[in-house]
């Protein structure tokens, strides 16, 4: 603590330095010391993302807005696969180029949705059996939620460099706390008595937690779903400052030109993939009630051909 001659009483805080800063310039020595380290989980990273892009990029823009329609109709039903419909060909006619871009959003989209399904589940789970865990993890969520973007942008730059990858990382930081509180309140949310009734009859806590308390939490745990990929789609811009490609480059892109024309595809593009993507999970988070008390199997297009072969 380094103490200032000129102390004044009335201005206390300009006479005291913690010596923060210094201390977070030192991350970045830290960072380029340790990037070989950091290589197998970057190619990792990177060959989930390249090969989601390349597999979306490789299906025919018309074949795709067939499969995106019939996932819309078995998730959620006809009204939303229309609207699938409506939204995906309206962002195809944007521009020449605006499907492809889409795609590459996606691949960043649900690569980052996929790790954060595969941390925060866990972690939910635990914050919902664990007062103390849930307790510890509470202001760690609160800061990620809280602090800017371009604060932890530079550390994971200077630690994995540029690239879809970083962005990857950052969208995870930012996208990853609503997942793990949703999840932590589906779980303490499960009524006492049936998990007790499950129990009772020898269920072990492994079968209490797959066969009772993961499947009545699953419509909050979509919940969370659902707002990590809407902070998904908000970071792409912002993502898009360090070499992320997709229709937040796009944006940033026309910004610096003062494009209005490619901000307008750029930002109705992200808007119309958010319409989809949000339609979507909402109908995977519906519970039987709202089914019509059905399995998911015996409505939408698997539920026509099931009906069709049973009548043949």
């Amino acid at each position: 603590m380094a103490k200032d001659t000129g102390f004044n009483i009335l201005d206390p805080f300009s006479s005291f330095d913690l010596g923060i800063a210094k201390s977070a310039d030192s991350i970045k020595s830290w960072a380029i010391g340790h990037r070989d380290a950091i290589q197998p989980f970057k190619n990792f990273f990177n060959d989930m993302i390249v090969g989601i892009d390349n597999a979306l990029n490789a299906v025919p823009p018309l074949v795709m807005l067939v499969i995106l329609t019939l996932i819309a109709w078995q998730a959620a039903g006809r009204r939303v696969a229309i609207l699938v419909l409506v939204s995906m060909t309206a962002l195809g006619f944007l521009s020449p180029n605006a499907w492809g871009l889409a795609m590459t959003t996606l691949a960043i989209v649900v690569s980052a949705v996929i790790l954060c399904f595969f941390i925060g589940l866990p972690l939910g789970v635990l914050a919902g059996k664990s007062d103390r865990f849930e307790t510890f993890i509470r202001p760690v969520l609160d800061t990620m939620q809280t602090i800017p973007a371009f604060v932890y942008l530079v550390p994971v730059v200077m630690l994995i460099g540029i690239g879809n990858v970083s962005g990857v990382i950052v969208t995870i930081i930012f996208a990853l706390p609503p997942l793990i509180r949703l999840t932590s309140l589906g779980i303490r949310g499960v009524n006492p008595s049936v998990v007790e009734a499950a129990r009772a009859f020898g269920a072990s806590p492994g079968q209490i937690l797959f066969k009772v308390e993961l499947p009545l939490a699953t419509p909050t745990i979509m919940a969370g779903v659902n707002q990590t990929i809407m902070l998904s789609l908000s970071m792409v811009v912002i993502a898009s400052m360090i070499s992320v490609k997709g229709l937040g480059n796009e944006v940033l892109r026309a910004m610096g030109r003062l494009d209005a024309g490619k901000a307008l595809v750029g930002g109705l593009g992200i808007v119309l993939l958010a319409i989809v993507l949000d339609r979507i999970t909402q109908g995977l988070g519906q519970s039987g009630r709202d089914r019509g008390h059905r399995h998911w199997w015996q409505g939408g297009p698997v539920g026509l051909v099931m009906r069709l072969i049973g009548r043949a």
